[in-house]
Order: C-alpha cells, then sequence, then structure tokens
C-alpha cells in the first residue's frame, strides 16, 4: 500500500466506533491506546497498573462506580482508574468491570491488559493478560527494534517465557521469526483472546527501511495465522503512524 493511500490509525486497525479494544505485549502498547482515544474520543482504562495519564486524556475519574462516571460525564477522551496504586500509577479494575464499563458507554473503550515495563517484546505471565471476556478487538503489540537484540532483560519482558515459544536461547539473538512466533502464539499474544474477538497485531517503531524490511517479514509469518484479521506496522511517535496494513 502506497503512503498517499494509507489510513488513519483507527481505519487501519479496524476500531469500530464502540469496541471495547483491549492492548497487549510491548513496544508501544500504551502510545496506541492514548492515540485512539483522542482520535475517537475514547474511554482508556486497564485491568492491571498503568502508569499516572492524565495529561494524555481531557479528563479523569478515578471511581469505585465507573459505569455511572463514563454514561455521566460526556468530556472525551476520558480517564477512569478505581484509584492511584502508588504516586506514579493507578490501579486497574478486574475484566469484569472493564466489561461493564463498555456496556455503560456508546464511545470506543480502550484497554491496558497488561504490562511490560517498557520493553520491546513479551510473554504473558501465569496471572495475565487480564482480558475482558466482552472485547470485540485484540491488539498484540510488538516493536520491530527487538530484532537482533539478545534475548534478554533488557529489552525483553520475561525472556525466559519468550524462549520457551521460540526455541532461542536466553542470550542469543531475536530473530525475525521469534517475534513472529511470539505475536501468533497461544502463549504469547494470543493468549487469553476471546474466541469472538477480531485480532489485529501491530508491528511499532518502523522508523525506516531496515525496520520496514523486518515488519514485511514478521508480518508475512503472522498474517498467516487464522486468528489475525490484519497486521498493521506503525511509528507511533510520527504524525502520520500507519507505516503499512497486511
Amino acid at each position: 500500500m502506497t503512503e498517499n493511500s494509507l489510513p488513519t490509525l483507527a481505519d487501519a486497525v479496524g476500531v469500530g466506533p464502540d469496541d471495547l479494544t483491549s492492548v497487549v505485549g510491548a513496544g508501544g502498547k500504551k502510545s496506541l491506546i492514548y492515540r485512539l482515544a483522542r482520535a475517537l474520543d475514547g474511554v482508556v482504562t486497564s485491568t492491571v497498573r498503568i502508569p499516572i495519564f492524565d495529561d494524555e486524556v481531557e479528563a479523569m475519574a478515578v471511581t469505585d462506580d465507573p459505569e455511572t462516571a463514563v454514561a455521566a460525564r460526556r468530556t472525551r477522551p476520558l480517564g477512569v482508574v478505581p484509584e492511584r496504586d502508588r504516586p506514579d500509577r493507578y490501579r486497574g479494575y478486574d475484566p469484569t468491570t472493564v466489561a461493564a464499563i463498555g456496556r455503560a458507554t456508546e464511545d470506543v473503550v480502550m484497554v491496558k491488559a497488561d504490562g511490560a515495563r517498557s520493553r520491546w517484546l513479551k510473554a504473558p505471565g501465569d496471572h495475565e493478560p487480564k482480558i475482558p471476556d466482552s472485547s470485540d478487538l485484540v491488539c498484540p503489540v510488538a516493536s520491530v527494534r527487538v530484532v537482533g537484540e539478545p534475548l534478554e532483560d533488557e529489552h525483553v519482558h520475561r525472556p525466559h517465557l519468550v524462549s520457551e515459544i521460540t526455541g532461542t536461547d536466553l542470550g542469543d539473538p531475536i530473530s525475525a521469526w521469534d517475534v513472529a512466533a511470539v505475536l501468533a502464539s497461544d502463549a504469547g499474544g494470543l493468549k487469553a483472546v476471546p474466541e469472538t474477538a477480531r485480532v489485529v497485531p501491530i508491528l511499532n517503531m518502523v522508523d525506516g527501511a531496515s525496520q520496514r524490511e523486518t515488519a514485511d517479514r514478521i508480518a508475512g509469518w503472522v498474517r498467516e495465522h487464522p486468528r489475525v484479521d490484519r497486521v498493521v506496522a506503525t511509528r507511533l511517535v510520527a504524525a502520520d503512524p500507519v507505516v503499512d496494513i497486511y
């Protein structure tokens, strides 16, 4: 697809006007959530701890009654969280409560459904992801920049679990196939995805020609999975964030 024909980020990802959209993975998860929430005048919430994001939305509701908050407050984008966990983070709601938030509003709801500690690739632990069963769309995220880096803690969250999925030894270079394997694995990007949800993996940090080639290779494998609707390559820090759609 040529750059002149690329759609908006929301259209590229295929977010519906009232979709409950859960985002998992690493390497751009929060950036994707905030950009889509701003573009679609949506609601931002989480099922896990989330860094303070007041500056990313027009208003915040810190409440134990989020259904009433999203129905009564028309300011968008609106952040909804239960309480501060510590000075730099909010707690998340349980997935059942987030599902109720989705039912309480006709707006898109963007959900952070796992954590990655600012790494570029991850595999989920036993306790995650926490994806609401009513999610309409799930977006597993990974950064193409991780390709060529060693499989260790600096750039990978839970590298031992990534090693179990891919067979790559700890400390060895991460390949494009490794990233694809994680995104398309039931123990990775597809873990706990509801059967009825659409799946659109996001390959982020596609900043130049070499990263574009890497994204092409990863997407070629990932899009073969029957659960995958499409794959989107992005540069989420750019004014025009969509690089390609596969």
